[in-house]
């Protein structure tokens, strides 16, 4: 018996001493709908680099990476690097973008560093469990432990500001160059000439700026701002604006009334810029308004950008809403707009997002409804480009209900952010 009690209370304490801290791995925190991502300077900056954001945004993890002397020292030696570019690069265009980059130098001592600062309770590990778990945005690295999970969202807002920097400040090819290359010409003496500028202009900016990442983030938003390429975060919040109708009427909605969530339609963009909406968006709209008529959901979602012909002033998405409602008498309240989306990958990817965020029911079945081409592509091909392209695929399909409609249900995983597709992160 007295074995028995040694045994009892060496449980006891082994209890007591690990009571508290946090799980092996992340897995028992999940994206929550009820989340609100925050915005921070910019819903383009804070779309495509949330990690960064957050840093900035909270204030005991700022103050608690800005009083750390080295990371504090990464960034005091960016900023001397800054002034020797400008009086030796000269028209060495690279020379100047070579410093406003994060080096994987950098990148693996940020790594190693964030690592050692983090512990369960300090303002690094109530950022990863209060914000980046129930965010979603890192939901591919949810498995790990959590301060891997934080080092590898590091890891990532570093490669997506480098590669923002690369095709837009460097003029490398884009990974969709038709729509969304550079704007300017790389080649000549004025490109030069417009980097010396720019990272002169950083260096005053950030004369007295302490956190290690602040340059080249500014860096990459500045050359995303300069070609024209901030459409991720045209109409943001959402919610608040081209949204707002459809938003408030979803928690009326009697989702047991309704085979599915939501019908999907993807935009299809013309090739004359002068065009509005392509006969093939047309078409699309009228096959989803058939289907709202029917009673199958209670939202159309039109998803679409600023996308053909390059640099396109119409957006794919507010022009079939516009149709649908003008032409075709839909609700405007029964529409939702996805005006980010630049391909068919990003269609459903974006429509997953939106079920989740929006609180309508995730493991309710949608329709993708488009002309018969894309359809049996979405049926057939498109999981395994997503997986190429996104590295994750944000949907899996149900049943075939006709050749211009598919049945999908939507994946967790369509929450993680895109670090090589700036403008649709």
């Amino acid at each position: 018996m007295r074995t028995a009690g040694i045994r009892f209370s060496l449980l006891t304490f082994l209890l007591l001493l690990f009571a508290g801290t946090e799980p092996v791995s992340a897995q028992s925190i999940q994206p929550d709908s009820k989340y609100r991502l925050l915005a921070g300077k910019s819903f383009v900056q804070s779309k495509n680099y949330y990690l960064l954001t957050l840093m900035e945004e909270l204030p005991e993890v700022k103050k608690m990476l800005v009083a750390d002397t080295v990371l504090s020292e990464l960034a005091l030696r960016r900023l001397s690097g800054i002034t020797q570019a400008l009086k030796l690069c000269n028209r060495d265009a690279l020379c100047y973008t070579e410093q406003l980059k994060f080096s994987q130098a950098e990148i693996d001592a940020v790594s190693a560093r964030l690592t050692e600062l983090y512990l369960p309770g300090n303002p690094l590990g109530k950022l990863v469990t209060n914000h980046l778990l129930p965010s979603g945005c890192y939901v591919l690295f949810q498995q790990l432990k959590p301060v891997e999970l934080l080092v590898k969202a590091w890891e990532q807002d570093a490669m997506g500001v480098n590669f923002a920097l690369g095709v837009y400040a460097e003029g490398k090819k884009a990974k969709y160059p038709n729509i969304d290359s550079v704007s300017y010409n790389t080649y000549n003496g004025r490109h030069a000439g417009l980097l010396y500028n720019t990272a002169s202009l950083l260096s005053v900016q950030h004369s007295n700026d302490r956190l290690f990442f602040s340059v080249p983030l500014s860096a990459s938003l500045l050359f995303l701002e300069m070609n024209g390429r901030e459409q991720a975060g045209d109409f943001e919040p959402m919610s608040a604006t081209e949204n707002k109708a459809a938003f408030d009427k979803i928690k009326t909605i009697n989702w047991n009334a309704f085979k599915y969530s939501v019908i999907v339609v993807p935009g299809a963009g013309p090739e004359n810029p002068a065009v509005a909406l392509s006969e093939e968006g047309m078409l699309r709209c009228r096959l989803a308004a058939i289907q709202y008529r029917n009673g199958a959901a209670p939202f159309i979602l039109v998803s679409g950008g600023k996308v053909h012909p390059y640099k396109t002033k119409f957006c794919e998405a507010t022009e079939m809403k516009d149709f649908l409602v003008k032409k075709l008498h839909i609700p405007a309240s029964a529409i939702i707009i996805d005006p980010h989306a630049r391909h068919t990958t990003t269609n459903m990817r974006n429509a997953a997002r939106i079920i989740f965020r929006y609180g309508m029911p995730f493991s309710k079945p949608g329709i993708s409804c488009t002309t018969r081409g894309q359809s049996y592509s979405i049926g057939a091909t498109l999981i395994g480009r997503c997986l190429k392209e996104l590295n994750m695929a944000p949907y899996k399909n149900g049943n075939r209900l006709t050749e211009t409609e598919i049945e999908f249900y939507p994946l967790m995983e369509a929450l993680h952010i895109n670090p090589a597709e700036p403008i649709d992160p």
